[in-house]
């Protein structure tokens, strides 16, 4: 495991995602883990969220820690105070932000293999993937029974974990000067639905390539709003995910046209 617990922050002008980075971690294979946490690992029922459609819910049980144990043995004791959000690095470049009062309020957990034995794979099947390896590790909710998380769909759950961040976040990138304050809430959407994979001047996931803004003003508005409500349709192959089926489908085109209106709005930064 390779740890570093101080290092110097490197931003960018406007395009650095965060002030600082206070500790990061590469997550140790599971063998490893295990032999460092002072628990053996548990087993945890889920709604999977990359298999359910619709109202059908398909219940997966799989075997892993409470992420915040995890976090206390990597990160070290008050790894809560340290930083603002958790940043969760996987092997393909998506990179997942999520709030430290997130993992403080709402069960979440790092899991490493499916209790009954099957393949730690997954079907994608919004993205139109078949047995996706979700190793190293794989971040889940205790969604059943919690409709707000059923309602965020896949969104938070980040699989091909291999390292973890404490950071400090700065929206400077999204919100540059010149920005109408209107568009702010736009914004706050591009972050949450987006910028898992894209990046906008600079800030976002790593999956691909290109400033999503500058993509966004070379589009038309109905073909850009189609391809985030139904990728697939719109292109073949399309591996891109759906906003979430389990919003009203209105509350859908509200944050497609408040994301695309963002998008062209915002000035392209170098």
């Amino acid at each position: 495991m390779r740890f570093a617990g101080n290092f110097l922050c490197r931003i960018a002008g406007a395009a650095a995602l965060f002030a600082c980075a206070a500790q990061a971690a590469d997550l140790p294979a599971p063998q490893t883990l295990q032999r460092q946490m002072p628990t053996p690992p548990q087993a945890f029922a889920v709604y999977e969220p990359h298999l359910s459609v619709g109202d059908r819910h398909v219940t997966i049980r799989y075997v892993g820690y409470p992420a915040v144990a995890v976090f206390e043995r990597i990160l070290g004791r008050n790894w809560q105070k340290r930083g603002e959000a958790v940043e969760l690095r996987a092997l393909d470049g998506y990179v997942s932000r999520l709030p430290v009062s997130r993992f403080l309020a709402k069960r979440g957990f790092l899991v490493f293999a499916r209790q009954d034995g099957a393949p730690f794979t997954v079907n994608n099947l919004r993205q139109n993937e078949k047995d996706v390896p979700l190793g190293p590790w794989y971040l889940v909710w205790d969604n059943i029974g919690n409709p707000a998380l059923i309602a965020e769909g896949a969104r938070n759950w980040p699989y091909q974990v291999k390292e973890i961040r404490l950071v400090a976040l700065s929206d400077r990138a999204l919100l540059p000067e010149g920005l109408d304050p209107r568009f702010r809430p736009g914004a706050a959407l591009v972050k949450t639905h987006c910028l898992t994979c894209h990046k906008v001047n600079g800030y976002g996931g790593e999956k691909f390539a290109g400033n999503l803004a500058e993509i966004a003003k070379g589009s038309d508005r109905a073909e850009f709003l189609r391809l985030l409500l139904v990728p697939a349709a719109q292109r073949d192959g399309a591996t891109m995910p759906a906003l979430s089926d389990r919003l009203p489908e209105a509350e859908r085109r509200r944050i497609a046209g408040a994301i695309f209106d963002y998008l062209k709005a915002v000035p392209v930064l170098p």
